[in-house]
């Protein structure tokens, strides 16, 4: 091997640069971890969307019950009402806890739908469209973190309800009382279905301003959203309750699009000319959130080393929940599990939508309400076949998981001191050797050997009292069927 004179030319200099080599050979698994990283962003946005029309199947089939099924149950509950006189009593309660949370529900939406009356929604439009673009565009922001406050502490409140309503009588309460429970869900659909109001009423205005100046600043505020969630730190657990958000919000954007475009065909008398106009406003605000979703899901996994598997792990986690709300031991509705899984109330949405349509939609004479009855009998064709494909999808989903033992497993009850949720910790049980459940943390092969511990230094014991209480709560949910959509709402969790 030659070597460069003491004196080199420039010549010489320039025919070295030219004809240096390198062998990329030499640190192939760099180059191989930096390749398989660019296949996993190139598979994001497959497998990100197979997790979003999922998602949104399962909001679908969620809000579709609140206008099919939940009528039908809550008829046959008042009808049990009814006939309990002439049948009399087959057990010690009147109604079954299932029909109490039903009639729970229909009160709500009656309530709430005749109070909406009172909300002119014309005049909450030209309130807002006197506004300027950027007061107008602060109030939007403000609108969205009021709406993951509202739905956070929603839920809350109407699980208070359902429970306070069907506890036990033979147990001590130390609740409120069913009443003013009732009157705090009424009180929180009502406000909630203001707040989504007040959403629509924005994105009208936005829609019908004459340089658009304003959709596309809303447009680009979802873009400012990759800057927020890209450079922080994400583990599986995070980007779990990242996912459901994006669901939750994708979903209610499609519900407020579809008010929008109610609310502007009937200003303009149903022409359907009109709708051709609104037609690219659409595609551009569904457009720019599926690129944002599928931008900020593909860096997040790339900055903290996810795989792009993760989200069939996401995928089978709601076929889990699914699935076992159909089972006879449930413990909940299975549009409260999505609510709690997604951050999705459908109530309040569903009692805006009731009162656009029946604002928007004039019906008279009997034709009229054939044509309303008909469509109902469409709405709920939709939901079985949408229930029936979703059933068979999730069944799928779990068993390929290998999620089925943990459908057959009993809930623990809880004891004195101890809350549910630190019960199911302990009553997950390792999977069986031959099999691995994707839902949960392989465990460290120390913990397997039940070899006695060392014992505690003094400066351990010392500590022990000041830093056992922060383990305690500090400690992670490692299995996804723990992690609950309001715990952080997408953010770290320490």
């Amino acid at each position: 091997m030659s070597t460069l004179p003491l004196y080199p030319s420039l010549a010489r200099f320039m025919c070295a640069e030219l004809t240096r080599g390198y062998f990329l050979e030499h640190n192939e698994a760099k180059y191989t971890e930096r390749r398989e990283r660019v296949y996993t962003c190139m598979r994001i946005p497959r497998e990100l969307e197979k997790l979003m029309v999922f998602g949104l199947f399962l909001c679908l089939d969620a809000f579709l019950y609140v206008f099919t099924l939940l009528p039908l149950r809550v008829l046959l509950a008042l009808l049990r009402l009814l006939t309990l006189p002439c049948c009399g009593l087959s057990g010690s309660r009147l109604l079954q806890p299932a029909q109490v949370c039903d009639i729970l529900k229909g009160l709500i939406m009656v309530l709430c739908y005749s109070m909406m009356h009172y909300v002119d929604y014309s005049m909450m439009y030209h309130l807002i469209r006197a506004q300027s673009v950027i007061k107008l565009y602060i109030i939007y922001n403000m609108l969205e973190v009021a709406d993951r406050l509202f739905s956070s502490f929603g839920q809350d409140i109407l699980d208070a309800l359902y429970w306070t309503a069907t506890e036990p009588k033979e147990r001590k309460r130390d609740s409120l009382g069913v009443i003013p429970h009732f009157i705090m869900a009424v009180l929180y659909v009502f406000l909630h279905a203001i707040l989504i109001m007040v959403q629509a009423s924005t994105l009208n205005v936005a829609f019908n301003s004459h340089n658009k100046s304003l959709l596309t600043i809303m447009m680009s505020n979802n873009f400012v959203e990759i800057k927020g969630s890209v450079f922080k730190k994400f583990e599986k657990n995070n980007l779990f309750q990242m996912s459901n958000s994006d669901i939750k919000e994708r979903f209610t954007n499609y519900v407020l699009l579809l008010i929008v475009c109610l609310r502007n065909m009937e200003q303009f008398s149903w022409n359907p000319d009109h709708l051709w106009v609104l037609l690219p406003d659409v595609l551009m605000v569904i457009t720019s959130e599926v690129a944002v979703d599928v931008i900020k899901h593909a860096f997040i996994t790339k900055f903290n080393e996810i795989t792009a598997n993760v989200y069939s792990e996401y995928r089978a986690s709601l076929a889990f929940d699914l699935v076992s709300s159909r089972q006879k031991n449930a413990c909940t509705d299975y549009s409260d599990s999505v609510a709690r899984r997604m951050g999705f109330i459908p109530l309040p949405l569903a009692v805006l939508l009731i009162r656009v349509v029946m604002s928007s939609v004039k019906v008279e004479g009997a034709l009229s309400y054939s044509c309303v009855f008909l469509f109902y009998l469409g709405l709920v064709t939709l939901k079985v076949l949408n229930s029936i494909v979703l059933l068979g999808t999730s069944c799928v989903y779990v068993k390929q998981a290998n999620m089925e033992d943990k459908l057959f497993e009993k809930p623990p009850t809880p004891g004195p001191g101890k809350t549910p949720s630190d019960l199911w910790s302990q009553h997950s049980s390792p999977t069986p050797s031959g099999t691995s459940s994707i839902t949960s943390q392989p465990t460290p092969p120390d913990q397997d050997n039940h070899a006695p511990l060392p014992p505690d230094t003094p400066e351990q014991k010392e500590g022990d009292g000041i830093e056992g209480t922060e383990l305690k709560h500090r400690n992670t949910k490692k299995d996804l069927l723990d992690v609950d959509r309001f715990t952080i709402c997408g953010n770290r969790i320490d």
